[in-house]
């Protein structure tokens, strides 16, 4: 499929999409607060940012879009036709980063919990269920 929008209209409407406070991201976090988690949002302290820092739980959790952090087998990520080179890199830096952040954290002795897009997407309470299962047991 070619891309029907122009090289700098594309890059326009990619540059708008947010990076923090996400509707997904709200959604999440109204959701673990309901259940009386509280936390810290964008932790500027820790490796990588995490979307949500627990730190009685010692628990960094990241809200992960499939398309930016490359989601192997999902549907939901697939390169763009066009500049594909500069995607392909991109991508690849993120999950290059993705890595290393999430070994930082672990050193640091934080548990480290990935929510993928498509997850939320498919069943957004077994997915939380099963956030709040591995945050703590007792809560579920």
């Amino acid at each position: 499929m070619v891309d029907k929008l122009t090289a700098e209209k594309r890059s326009e409407i990619m540059s708008k999409i947010k990076g923090k406070n996400t509707t997904i991201e709200i959604k999440v976090r109204k959701y673990l607060f309901s259940k009386g988690f509280r936390y810290r949002k964008n932790g500027k302290r820790y490796p990588g940012t995490p979307d949500l820092v627990l730190p009685k739980y010692k628990t960094a959790v990241f809200i992960n879009g499939c398309f930016w952090h490359g989601h192997e087998n999902c549907k939901l990520y697939r390169l763009p036709k066009s500049n594909v080179e500069f995607w392909q890199k991109k991508i690849e830096r993120n999950q290059t980063n993705d890595l290393l952040n999430r070994t930082k954290l672990e050193e640091m002795g934080f548990q480290v919990i990935v929510i993928w897009e498509c997850e939320l997407r498919k069943s957004f309470d077994d997915c939380m269920n099963g956030v709040v299962c591995a945050i703590d047991p007792d809560k579920v």
